[in-house]
């Protein structure tokens, strides 16, 4: 078992990748009778989510190789990784020279809307996968939606669904929103403002701010002179870190409206701090503290990295494992017949039950509605989180009939 790691393409680059794609080749080394599987993992290993996914995510899959023996069909299965920037030209790029030049079959991971739309056109133009763990763009699975890409765990409606619903129930249907300014942003804020006006609440105003954010002092500002109950905040990584912690400084709180994040993790429960965090909502598939065997996995991940796997890590290695498992079922690398038996075979592991592939690539698994512990109720430094609710899959994704992905009208 082999682990390579790639190197971002900088704009000097692309022409050479270029040059080199425009010649002959030989068959990709992943292609070659014998030779070996790979796959890819790429999303952002350096920037503000990178602690959400990043290196994490190379090594989640590398334990769901290592958990398959390390060789699938008699075949050593080796692991690129890459940082796509969050710009969707480079991880498209990397995704070609990928497919085309190394002879991976499938990528993994992404969290990027933008990079996810992009690489999954190439997915479907050269034959290959894209299995994204988390992005929020509805044209992922809706009106882009493609017979060779797969969405694994949260996106924009299951999160704007359950995290409206939470904070409804607990009292006050007034909003005011704090939107990072690009696609995927945007598109939770509409599917909020849907799910908040449908369940006779208002939105009373929005902010955009953009990706990096130091200080959100005049944000936050602008949100507590709304006068609404709900601030909501829809960004993630240093952004959500930074806010929360802001928030609290504010005295949000103690002012009688509530900090509502809408893609909150573990990662920034333990860099906030739970006196700042209690109560707030949490959206997810995988939870460390669930059960022995989602704690046995998380004490396997730490071994290995240091830390606690987060949401969309788990994913990864969830996505791996259905993969490299339906390659060997499937008796061939081959994407047609790979493709045929993950969407055949349910998805089973250390925390998925049982679970299916839609026709337009969404995993309809459980979801957890947790909210973070106040620092009394927990039990231990790594006790963040209470379940609150478990939504099955049909219940917590979009429902078939407000899809606008084209693949589901043949159903």
């Amino acid at each position: 078992m082999t682990f390579l790691s790639g190197k971002g393409l900088r704009p000097a680059a692309f022409a050479l990748a270029a040059a080199i794609l425009s010649l002959p080749l030989a068959a990709p080394a992943g292609a070659q009778q014998g030779g070996p599987i790979r796959i890819g993992i790429l999303n952002d290993m350096g920037g503000p989510y990178s602690a959400i996914t990043g290196p994490g995510s190379v090594a989640a899959a590398r334990m769901a190789v290592q958990e398959l023996g390390g060789t699938v069909l008699g075949r050593p299965v080796e692991v690129l990784s890459a940082d796509h920037q969050h710009k969707p030209d480079l991880g498209s790029a990397l995704a070609r020279e990928w497919y085309d030049v190394q002879g991976v079959r499938a990528i993994f991971d992404i969290y990027s809307s933008g990079v996810a739309l992009a690489i999954q056109k190439v997915a479907q133009d050269k034959d290959r996968l894209l299995v994204v763990s988390m992005a929020s763009s509805s044209l992922i699975g809706g009106a882009q939606c493609s017979t060779h890409g797969m969405q694994w765990a949260n996106d924009g409606y299951v999160v704007s669904n359950l995290t409206v619903k939470g904070a409804h129930a607990t009292g006050g249907n007034t909003w005011y929103f704090l939107t990072v300014d690009y696609a995927a942003g945007h598109g939770i804020e509409a599917d909020a403002t849907k799910m908040i006006e449908a369940a006779g609440g208002k939105v009373l105003g929005a902010v955009r701010f953009p990706l990096g954010t130091a200080d959100f002092s005049s944000f936050l500002l602008r949100a507590q002179a709304s006068g609404a109950k709900n601030i909501g905040f829809i960004g993630g990584g240093s952004d959500m870190i930074n806010s929360v912690k802001q928030a609290d400084e504010f005295g949000i709180r103690a002012a009688g409206q509530r900090y509502v994040p809408f893609s909150m993790t573990t990662v920034d429960i333990q860099a906030v701090g739970a006196q700042a965090t209690q109560g707030m909502p949490v959206v997810l598939s995988y939870y460390w503290g669930e059960n022995a065997e989602t704690r046995a996995f998380a004490d396997r991940f730490k071994r290995e990295v240091g830390r606690l796997p987060t949401d969309p890590q788990a994913n990864v290695y969830s996505a791996v494992r259905h993969y490299l498992r339906a390659v060997a079922a499937a008796g061939t690398i081959e994407t047609g017949p790979v493709l045929a038996k993950m969407r055949e075979m349910p998805v089973e592991d250390v925390f998925t039950r049982g679970a299916r592939i839609r026709a337009d690539g969404r995993l309809m698994r459980e979801v957890l509605y947790a909210e973070a512990k106040a620092p009394a109720e927990m039990q231990n430094p790594e006790d963040l989180l209470k379940i609150v609710q478990r939504v099955p899959g049909d219940q917590a994704f979009t429902p078939v009939a407000q899809s606008q992905c084209p693949l589901l009208r043949t159903q």
